[in-house]
Order: C-alpha cells, then sequence, then structure tokens
C-alpha cells in the first residue's frame, strides 16, 4: 500500500528483535529507512535484507549511551536525506543488572536510566527541530513496556525508566502538537524473536499464554504494525496516546490466569 511512501524513519535499535521487524515493514511500506545500532556487521545485514526485498535502507552506528553518536546519528540523517518524518526510539539496554528496590546501586540505577530514558530523551529532543521544518511535521513512537503498567518482583530501574518515558510521551505530544509533531507510546507485551526464543524460558510462556486474551505469543511484526500506522498520515489525529500492543494482558483483572487453571469463572 506504501502508506509511508516517500518518509525518512529512523528506527533506533534496529540491528536485532522487535528494531528490525518495524523497519522492514516500514521500508515495505514506502519509507528510507536508517537502520541503527552498535553492532556494524548486524546493522548492515539488516540493510542487505531490507533492500533484498526492495526496500531502502541505510546503516549509521548509534550507541544511546553516547550522546554525541545520538547527535550524529540526527544531524546525519537529515544532511542524507533532507529531512526526518519518523523517530522510533527502540532502542534499550533490557540486558542490565535490575532487581528489587533493596537490591539496585546506585551505580545500577544511573546505567538503565542512562540507556532507557536519558538516551531517548536526548534523541527524540534533537529530533523536533528537524521535524519543525516539515510542512507536515512529524511522528515519534517511543517504544514503552508493560513493566510500567504496575509493580513487580523485580527490574525496578527499568520499569521507572520506562514509567517516565509514558510521561515523556505526553509532555512531547502537549507542547508539540500544534506544530504537527505527535508523539505516542507503544507497550509491547511478550515479544518472542528469534534472538531471545531459545531464551525465555518455556514456564514464561506459558504463563503468558495462560492469561493473554488471543492464542498466541507476540511478534516483532505485532509491534511493527501499530508503528506503521503511528507513523502514517492515517493516524495525524493520534497522539499522546499510550497503545498497549500485549494480546490483551493488561486488559483485564490480574486474577483471571489462576481461575482458568482451576475451570471457574469465580470464587
Amino acid at each position: 500500500m506504501k502508506r509511508l511512501n516517500g518518509k525518512v524513519a529512523i528506527v533506533t535499535g534496529s540491528t536485532s528483535g522487535i528494531g528490525i521487524g518495524i523497519a522492514r515493514l516500514f521500508a515495505a511500506e514506502g519509507a528510507k529507512v536508517v537502520i541503527c545500532g552498535r553492532r556494524e556487521e548486524k546493522g548492515q545485514a539488516v540493510v542487505d535484507m531490507i533492500k533484498g526485498e526492495g526496500g531502502e535502507a541505510s546503516y549509521h552506528f548509534m550507541d544511546m549511551t553516547d550522546l554525541d553518536s545520538v547527535k550524529a546519528l540526527i544531524d546525519d540523517t537529515a544532511e542524507k536525506y533532507g529531512r526526518i518524518d519518523v523517530l522510533v526510539n527502540n532502542a534499550a539496554n533490557v540486558g542490565l543488572k535490575d532487581g528489587r528496590v533493596d537490591e539496585l546501586t546506585l551505580e545500577m540505577w544511573d546505567a538503565i536510566v542512562q540507556s532507557d530514558l536519558r538516551g531517548t530523551f536526548y534523541a527524540l529532543q534533537s529530533v523536533i527541530p528537524h521535524m519543525q521544518k516539515n510542512e507536515k511535521g512529524g511522528s515519534i513512537i517511543n517504544i514503552g513496556s508493560m513493566a510500567s503498567c504496575g509493580g513487580d518482583l523485580g527490574s525496578t530501574a527499568y520499569a521507572c525508566a520506562k514509567s517516565a518515558v509514558n510521561t515523556l510521551t505526553q509532555y512531547t505530544a502537549l507542547q508539540f502538537g500544534k506544530q504537527k509533531i505527535r508523539c505516542n507510546c507503544v507497550r509491547p507485551g511478550l515479544i518472542v524473536t528469534p534472538e531471545n526464543e531459545a531464551r525465555v524460558p518455556q514456564v514464561l510462556k506459558d504463563i503468558f499464554l495462560n492469561n493473554i486474551c488471543v492464542d498466541r505469543y507476540g511478534c516483532p511484526e505485532d509491534i511493527g504494525h501499530m508503528c506503521v500506522y503511528l507513523a502514517s498520515d492515517e493516524s495525524s489525529y493520534v497522539t499522546g496516546q499510550i497503545m498497549n500492543v500485549d494480546g490483551g494482558l493488561n486488559s483485564h483483572v490480574s486474577t483471571v490466569g489462576e481461575f482458568r487453571k482451576l475451570s471457574s469463572r469465580t470464587w
């Protein structure tokens, strides 16, 4: 359908997982996609894949903890293509050690906030001046997390950083909406990717499958399809929204999964 025809889109963290799914769908819809991350070999492989599918893509190094590389990504993209229409803030370091409030050190907290909040903020801040030059503004899509939906037993710093991304999304939408710059947040549920499938324990998959409303786990394309919509002109009246793409996990009371095991509707 070429819903993104002519648009220039940056997808951070697009050398693996969800980022690849978003980038491939963007390219299939006609966008010029900038693949970026720390791993050049993997990034170039994604570029080659997209080109093999008939799309247009290029690779640019970026490390979300290195603000100079974030600024270079934004400025070099604008110089190369003459515009930036879409920014997907997908990069995050979920591999950093995290834990309970009483287990976290300040160094652990700072490292996670730097990667998952500070870098997202700086990329967003850096792209706005370029989008302000566009007649139709632009679309910023922050990839959040269901970790920000409620308290959990671990991943405290990650969840707090992602909760802040929710609020940053709403503030950006309000402050720049009159300039036709939209900002939305997509919160994935359990997304099984080629990289993590072997590492996700079956017991965890079973827990999620028992609690989500649909009959399968999520895949990168599920997030990609939502991002295509938010990047396209079809969503020109949609901004400041935090959208769950989680199979309905957060749409019901938390006891549903346990009652299903009992074949019971209620206590």
